[in-house]
């Protein structure tokens, strides 16, 4: 990172190594001259490994550091994993945005719920549009994807071409916007793509991704096979989904109901943009009891088991106003993220206990992924004729499967990379030359912590093994003056009272011991107190609890 020569650099921060929570980085120049521009700024999900922290984002530090060069942020389309993080992080960092109509759209109906409205500085891209950030020369490339307006980014600087992908894949009949630029991608291939940034979820997948308008006569027949309620879960940016969900209704005479906030912003942010406007409009939730059961279709939030979501409400017996009973049936228009499979396997169980029938991709043909599988990769492949390629988007596993998959495809040089990984990518052949600083950010309450802080490490030690708190009162020589009290919690049924009295029978014991040496140490006592605490905790339960010593000194 100290080279004289202006010189093209790639740091992913998120999203390799992993899906989710993408964040890249791409420096162009030389030295304290060197400007940044980042590609998304995504979010992912907390699961039992984080307690109590529904949101996590990738550490910024990195790139705080050099927010003085910080050009802008280009975002490749609104899906949570690569605009999710713009409303927590946009203050560190303090610089242009720049997307294209629907990606916009949802971003500012984010931005509005944080009171953000009109805080950022947001620049509207046109599909296949130019534009220039600091001394990167921009492009967007139209793909498809299961979500309006996915875009992948040309980078043009003298270190060479950089194809960005984002999330893509071939649809040849998509039912929302237009086709892949498929010439554009061949003209790029004419023009000489220096190295190829791609996304490698379904890298294990053989053959194609199939397309969005195929599912049209699967999700039809899939209805028509119900006799009662039906409820169908899907992403709720999945606007293609919505609209061949609706067709697949009115095919089986029933009226579609949007259940969860998602679904409708994502609905508004459509019809903004000139999306979804020859479909019937959708009914509100709170028309669900009038509509005769067999006329009935609600599309729900919630197909990954989200804890909150409106499916799980449905299933939990909790949604106020939409209730699933014996006979109906919830179709799962998407797939299994892996990560989720626990969520997804509690909400099917709840169903199966209302008697409700679940239909998933393994029943019938219901879903088709956003992404491309090995057939629509080696297209790509042949039409853009990369030099060097750099898997993203995806677990190590698929990171080494699309490596391999790229040789096969021609690529001179593939290059793996972690999350930190500062890789010069031209002129000339690619190298990873350092490491930078990454780590992730939770969200808690109305801040941001670092995960493995001393917040999430308190709180997943208290999970797993309880907490309590202990007052002791002694005088000046450490003495006790009072019976301690002790409070618990998630240690002890309610009246269980023998614990306690073996705890505080090691506390009375640890300070009848002190030393007069240390009795004058609160420091010292409240740490032989705590020691006191865990042992008398682990004779009698077998637990050591996180442990606080409150000592008052009289």
């Amino acid at each position: 990172m100290g080279a004289t020569d202006k010189d093209l650099l790639f740091v992913p921060l998120g999203g390799a190594g992993e899906i989710g929570m993408n964040l890249n980085l791409y420096g162009y120049g030389a030295g304290d001259d060197r400007q940044w521009l980042m590609v998304d700024l995504g979010i992912t999900f907390g699961d039992d490994r984080t307690p109590g922290i529904d949101v996590l984002m990738p550490d910024t530090a990195f790139i705080e550091e050099r927010r003085d060069r910080l050009a802008g942020i280009v975002l490749t389309h609104a899906h949570e994993d690569h605009i999710g993080a713009v409303p927590y992080l946009w203050d560190r960092l303090q610089c242009p945005v720049y997307g294209t109509p629907f990606t916009l759209s949802v971003l500012r109906r984010k931005l509005a719920e944080e009171g953000m409205d009109d805080l950022i500085p947001l620049h509207q891209v046109p599909l296949s549009g130019h534009f220039q950030v600091g001394p990167f020369d921009l492009e967007m490339v139209t793909l498809t994807h299961s979500i309006p307006e996915p875009n992948a980014i040309v980078i043009r600087t003298d270190a060479g071409l950089v194809f960005h992908t984002g999330d893509w894949k071939l649809d040849p009949r998509p039912v929302i916007g237009p086709h892949a630029e498929e010439d554009t991608l061949r003209a790029l291939g004419e023009e000489g793509v220096h190295a190829i940034v791609c996304d490698s979820t379904n890298v294990f997948e053989e053959g194609s991704s199939g397309s969005e308008s195929d599912l049209l006569a699967g999700l039809t027949e899939a209805i028509a096979s119900c006799r009662k309620r039906v409820a169908v879960g899907c992403f709720a940016s999945n606007i293609g989904r919505l609209e061949t969900i609706a067709a697949a209704a009115a095919a089986n005479d029933r009226s579609v109901v949007l259940a969860g906030r998602s679904l409708w912003r994502m609905y508004d942010a459509a019809l903004e943009n000139g999306y979804l406007t020859e479909v019937p409009a959708f009914l509100d939730e709170s028309t669900a009891e009038d509509i005769p059961d067999e006329n009935l279709l609600v599309i729900c939030t919630g197909s990954q088991g989200e804890p909150r979501a409106a499916l799980a409400r449905i299933a939990e017996g909790e949604h106020p106003r939409i209730r699933l009973d014996p006979g109906d049936a919830v179709i799962f228009s998407s797939r299994v993220i892996p990560g989720n499979e626990l969520a997804i396997a509690r909400i099917h169980n709840l169903l199966v206990r209302r008697g409700v029938r679940i239909i998933t991709q393994d029943d019938s043909f219901v879903h088709v992924s956003g992404h491309p599988a090995r057939d629509e990769m080696a297209t790509m492949y042949r039409l853009v004729r990369p030099r060097i390629c750099v898997p993203v988007h995806g677990e190590s596993r698929h990171l080494a499967e699309h490596a391999r998959l790229a040789k096969s495809c021609g690529v001179t040089q593939t290059v793996l990379v972690e999350n930190g990984s500062v890789v010069r990518l031209g002129p000339g052949d690619a190298e990873i030359v350092g490491t930078a600083p990454v780590g992730r950010l939770a969200v808690e309450g109305n801040r941001l912590v670092p995960l493995g802080g001393t917040v999430s490490q308190s709180r997943g030690k208290a999970l797993f093994g309880g907490s309590a708190m202990v007052t002791v009162v002694i005088d000046a020589a450490g003495r006790l003056l009072a019976e301690p009290q002790v409070s618990v919690v998630g240690l002890l049924e309610e009246h269980e009272e023998e614990p306690l009295a073996v705890v505080r029978a090691e506390v009375r014991a640890a300070l009848a011991a002190l030393r007069a040496d240390t009795a004058a140490d609160d420091e010292a006592v409240r740490e032989l107190v705590r020691v006191a605490v865990r042992r008398g905790f682990r004779k009698s339960i077998g637990k050591k609890p996180v442990t606080q010593i409150h000592l008052v000194r009289l």
